[in-house]
């Protein structure tokens, strides 16, 4: 519970950070949806743009004068940002103690590296959880004025779920990586790619249909948000997918911990 506390402490300053850059964007998008809000023009705007642009943009797929459509899109970016912050808050929160060389101190600890482990798994996981919470919290009271539809908080709760478990993906990646690869930098690295790598494949899934058997391999295509505007559901197909991803990245980097020298 004190390693819990202490990485939640120690998080304080970038999880405000993080959530004052929301706050921000958000009220940005937000006055930006007020010239979009049942305005016909704009949407003829958007029609007439190159068909490449609008589907690499995905303005094809969603009617941007509604809440449900401009959020639809939004949120496909934003679950890309959550995501980025998730794998690298996974890594760091593991590799940090051989980058600042506190290890010594931790492993003189009468505890055991797995639950080590499994404390900062759960101070990662609240810090995640409390980002998204503060973001979907600051979108409902801020879109209040704009008369929400009959849908949209179905439409938005499925789509905050969704993102949620996307997270957790990343996160237990990052900790695979943090908990594996000796070179704190290197896994930094490969975190990063790995993310470019899987937001790559979703454009191109969009944009070429002979490439949807990838739809399997990249987690942002896990819970699209045009599937869900459409079905209001989350397909359980991809829900057990993801259980799966968790417990197999984390099952191996618990193990990988355990018994690989730390750099100290």
């Amino acid at each position: 519970m004190n390693i819990i506390l202490r990485e939640l402490r120690t998080s304080i300053k970038s999880l405000l950070i993080w959530c004052s850059v929301f706050a921000v964007l958000v009220t940005m998008y937000l006055t930006e949806f007020s010239a979009f809000a049942n305005n016909d023009e704009m949407v003829d705007l958007l029609d007439s743009m190159p068909e490449g642009m609008m589907e690499a943009f995905r303005f094809n797929s969603f009617n941007m004068t509604t809440l449900t459509g401009f959020f639809g899109l939004l949120f496909t970016y934003f679950t890309l940002v959550l995501c980025i912050h998730a794998i690298l808050k996974g890594n760091s929160i593991i590799a940090k103690e051989e980058r600042d060389k506190t290890v010594e101190f931790t492993l003189v600890l009468p505890v055991r590296r797995s639950r080590i482990v499994f404390a900062k798994l759960i101070a990662a996981v609240v810090n995640c959880a409390l980002i998204l919470a503060f973001l979907y919290g600051f979108i409902i009271i801020s879109i209040q004025k704009y008369l929400p539809e009959e849908n949209f908080m179905k439409f938005f709760s499925l789509v905050i779920l969704g993102t949620f478990i996307t997270q957790m993906i990343f996160l237990s990646i990052g900790i695979l990586l943090g908990c594996s690869i000796k070179q704190y930098k290197k896994s930094g690295y490969i975190g990063a790619s790995i993310i470019l790598i899987t937001y790559i494949m979703t454009i191109f899934i969009d944009l070429n249909e002979k490439l949807d058997f990838l739809k399997y391999i990249t987690p942002f295509k896990y819970f699209d948000t045009l599937l869900i505007k459409n079905e209001l559901t989350l397909d359980w197909t991809y829900v057990i997918i993801s259980l799966a991803v968790i417990s197999v990245c984390l099952a191996i980097g618990f193990v990988t911990y355990r018994k690989r020298d730390l750099y100290i």
